[in-house]
């Protein structure tokens, strides 16, 4: 099955480890030639106990990006049969390449470590509206196994029947790992409700599934930088072509999860941005191409230069 997107192979697979019910990758980045997109897309056959939910945590999805990149294909009922992409390709944000980076609207995290030329990728779930996420540089401050939480009191004066505080457990929605940024009450962290990663439901904090979360506590260092960006399209090279991936914004994400349909806002001033960003190889910019990426909003790194 053709989906007319061509990604280069330059940035490769080093490992990939199984964790639970997800596979967590690696990837080397290309320093010599300058790649900017990580990993390629994969398909997967619908079977008839699957729903894209559950396709989604198995290859370390979320819920938001694996619907968008599958538009019309009910999520709850799938057709057994059905080809759906997932995907796993993804331009890296433009940020520095080191710590932690978070983009918001492509509810996805971005782990470079201390630049040894490797980042790792995981969906998450990020603060809902009236609750956003904040935007903006910190770091990892203390790490906590088995946390208990302590509901703050903007939780607490919305639901005023939540206790004191809630011990480690299956109760506990910390999960069993947290990793507290230097936000007050921000923290980075597991989660009891798994299905809600790739979504906007939490109060501001970062969610991940159990098993990724394992996985980042074992290697993240407290002191470790934290960026986190609102950046719904992204522009890389790779192989000498410019790339562009369009995620839906938050307004949009809501309205998908809500309704099962995306109707796309134009993009204030992408022309300008794709003509900056391409340079001298503004005249070979594909535009039918990039209308079409920002019209249909799949979350997919698309070639749009001839």
């Amino acid at each position: 099955m053709s989906t007319g997107i061509n990604i280069c192979g330059s940035c490769a697979l080093l490992t990939s480890i199984a964790l639970g019910c997800t596979v967590s990758t690696t990837y080397a980045l290309a320093a010599e030639s300058g790649d900017d997109v990580i990993g390629r897309l994969e398909y997967h056959t619908v079977q008839s106990d699957e729903n894209l939910l559950l396709i989604a945590r198995r290859h370390d999805l979320g819920y938001i990006e694996i619907v968008a990149a599958n538009p019309g294909i009910d999520p709850w009922l799938p057709p057994p049969g059905r080809t759906v992409i997932l995907p796993k390709a993804h331009i890296l944000p433009h940020a520095p390449r080191t710590g932690m980076v978070i983009n918001l609207p492509e509810l996805r995290l971005y782990y470079f470590g201390d630049g040894a030329g490797t980042v790792i990728t995981h969906p998450i779930g990020v603060g809902r509206k009236g609750r956003e996420t904040p935007i903006g540089t910190t770091q990892i401050v203390r790490k906590r196994e088995a946390p208990t939480w302590i509901p703050p009191a903007s939780i607490r004066a919305e639901r005023p029947e939540l206790p004191i505080s809630v011990p480690p457990g299956p109760d506990n929605p910390l999960g069993a790992y947290a990793l507290d940024l230097g936000w007050q009450s921000y923290v980075v962290h597991g989660t009891n409700r798994p299905f809600g990663i790739g979504r906007r439901v939490s109060g501001g904090c970062i969610r991940l599934y159990p098993e990724d979360i394992e996985h980042l506590f074992a290697i993240v260092s407290v002191g470790t930088p934290v960026t986190v960006v609102d950046q719904a399209v992204k522009l890389g090279w790779s192989g000498g072509h410019l790339f562009m991936e369009v995620h839906p914004d938050a307004v949009e994400g809501d309205q998908l999860e809500r309704t099962g349909w995306l109707i796309p806002a134009p993009i204030p001033d992408l022309e300008r941005r794709v003509r900056s960003f391409a340079g001298a190889a503004a005249k070979r910019v594909d535009w039918p191409s990039v209308r079409a990426v920002a019209r249909h909003k799949r979350g997919i790194p698309v070639q749009i230069t001839k």
